[in-house]
């Protein structure tokens, strides 16, 4: 690898432009042009066919773009009949714009505006790069010859636009801007717009394409700055970039663009494109969502809007994509686990609206995720905050801070070993087999209590190989004279440790109660059981008999 060969080959603008830099964030949408089908389409493997390009408008329609670019229609017999069949079936609802891209040539322009003839609203997108490496090295044509190229072009637009029928606006890119010198640009969109006269009922779009990243986002931000100041005819002309993602930082020249001046992204859902692809709109659009500012987009259904993007290109969404991604949100690691679970109870216990729950920039729900299938998710690196949480969560069961900590050992080895993730079905079912209702040797037929002075007397019957003993024992409460009946049946000597219980979902007579109970023995090793019934002392006695069992099972080997 030889690096010298490489020298940077962007044009910073002349003076100082960063007055971006003292803005603090983007305050408001832009104006989102999706290129999904033009730029990401021609960019597939597999061009969309006319059926899934239909299909993928009536998506960007109700995710809510208003500027669709629907092709290259001068291209392919496919975009042509696709802008035909949005036009002749009414298609386009009366707030949304069409845009179409064609090159600077005349018989591709001609081509252009007869496929759009009709067109309740149009944006004819017309183009040609100015930049020094293709002056230089693909046209072989001077600045003024280029230029002429330009004006050229908008000169047939603008003839066209009256000749045919239809609502036609106007855009204009210097393709490969960021190669270009600024002082050049500007003097070509300049000419552009001398020529399309912008005015209160002409607004024009100068569109400032990152064709290819070559800088920083900040010398991005720098060229955009020092064409949106200036630009004639400022007050009628939006300024719109087009960022691609060459060196990673397409989100980041779009935001600093918002910054310096831009009123309009062009981009695609997921950031598919040539190369390394177009900025990604979904990250954008949900980077301002996560700051308080509304994006204008629907995305409260990220999965539905993945499943159709990937039927459609048949490509793929990262699993570790901002936002989209389907480990974006998952939280493996114990420690991050048991900082999330926290901090969702504290923003319940306190009613919070602004959400702050560590490791999650959004809330996942925001977009259609689920916090048991999307955030917390067991391995062998997961703790025990996370697997209490999703056991609470999804199921109801508020396990003892102890017990958590020994299901969660559990589960880590169980997935160690298979080398698996666990589903939150698989969590229920080991916590099933493991310590809930666990019909082990030992039963209770029946027991009836009654009440002496402030203890309470028990006479219960237990189940052992068919054989049934009745016993009598006495305690500080119910649970109490159960244990005691079941130490002097059994001969086992340990400790009633923990006790917790709690009503699970449900009202009045059909709630259920989940109890927990630790046996401590042999110098302290605990043992885990759980009970749930409709009656209270039930569901204790199905804990105490589970984990009597978990403590007993080893001895029986």
């Amino acid at each position: 690898m030889d690096s010298s060969k490489y020298t940077p080959g962007y044009y910073p603008p002349p003076g100082t432009y960063n007055k971006w830099s003292t803005k603090k964030q983007v305050e408001k949408a832009p104006i989102w042009c999706s290129v999904d089908m033009r730029d990401g389409n021609q960019s597939l493997i597999i061009p969309m066919s006319l059926e899934e390009k239909l299909e993928y408008y009536k998506l960007l329609l109700e995710v809510g773009f208003k500027d669709i670019e629907v092709g290259f229609p001068a291209a392919s017999e496919t975009e042509y009949e696709f802008l035909r069949t949005l036009i002749d079936n009414n298609m386009i609802p009366d707030d949304v714009n069409i845009q179409v891209l064609t090159q600077c040539r005349e018989h591709i322009i001609r081509k252009t505006f007869e496929a759009c003839k009709g067109a309740p609203n149009a944006i004819i997108h017309f183009y040609n790069s100015v930049s020094v490496a293709q002056r230089e090295q693909v046209f072989k044509k001077s600045k003024e010859e280029i230029k002429q190229i330009a004006v050229e072009g908008a000169e047939l637009v603008k003839k066209l636009a009256a000749e045919y029928e239809g609502n036609f606006r106007f855009e204009y890119s210097p393709e490969s801007f960021t190669g270009t010198e600024p002082e050049y640009a500007l003097d070509v969109c300049n000419a552009v717009l001398d020529v399309l006269e912008p005015s209160a009922d002409n607004n024009v779009i100068i569109n400032l394409p990152v064709t290819v990243e070559m800088s920083s986002p900040h010398v991005y931000a720098s060229q955009v700055e020092y064409m949106h100041e200036n630009l004639k005819y400022r007050e009628h002309v939006t300024i719109s970039v087009h960022p691609h993602n060459d060196r990673g930082t397409g989100v980041a020249d779009t935001e600093l663009a918002l910054l310096a001046g831009a009123d309009r992204v062009e981009g695609t859902l997921f950031g598919n494109g040539e190369r390394t692809g177009n900025v990604d709109i979904i990250t954008l659009a949900m980077n301002m969502y996560s700051h308080g500012v509304d994006p204008k987009l629907d995305l409260s259904n990220m999965n539905y809007l993945v499943e159709k993007y990937e039927n459609c290109t048949r490509m793929h969404v990262y699993e570790r994509a901002p936002y989209a991604g389907a480990l974006v949100f998952a939280a493996f690691s114990g420690s991050h686990q048991d900082a999330i679970a926290k901090g969702m109870k504290y923003r319940s216990k306190h009613k919070l609206h602004t959400w702050s729950v560590p490791y999650l920039p959004i809330d996942p729900k925001d977009i259609g995720r689920t916090y048991d299938a999307d955030v917390i998710r067991v391995n062998s690196q997961s703790g025990k905050g996370g697997i209490g949480y999703l056991m609470e969560q999804t199921y109801g069961y508020n396990l003892p801070s102890k017990m958590r900590e020994h299901f969660s050992y559990l589960c880590k080895d169980i997935s160690d070993r298979e080398h698996k993730e666990l589903k939150p079905d698989e969590v229920m079912e080991i916590f099933t087999e493991n310590y809930l209702n666990i019909k082990g040797e030992i039963s209770v037929i029946d027991f009836e209590f009654m009440r002496e002075n402030d203890a309470v007397k028990i006479d219960i019957t237990f189940m052992k190989d068919g054989i049934e003993t009745e016993m009598e024992a006495n305690g500080n409460g119910s649970l109490s004279a159960i244990n005691n009946a079941l130490k002097a049946y059994t001969n086992e000597e340990y400790t009633l440790q923990v006790f917790t219980q709690h009503s699970m979902q449900g009202q009045g007579s059909h709630s259920v109660a989940a109890s927990y109970i630790g046996l401590e023995r042999d110098g302290g090793k605990m043992f885990w059981g759980a009970g749930t019934d409709t009656d209270v002392i039930t569901a204790s006695t199905k804990a105490l008999l589970s984990a009597f069992h978990n403590m007993t099972k080893g001895d029986a080997k």
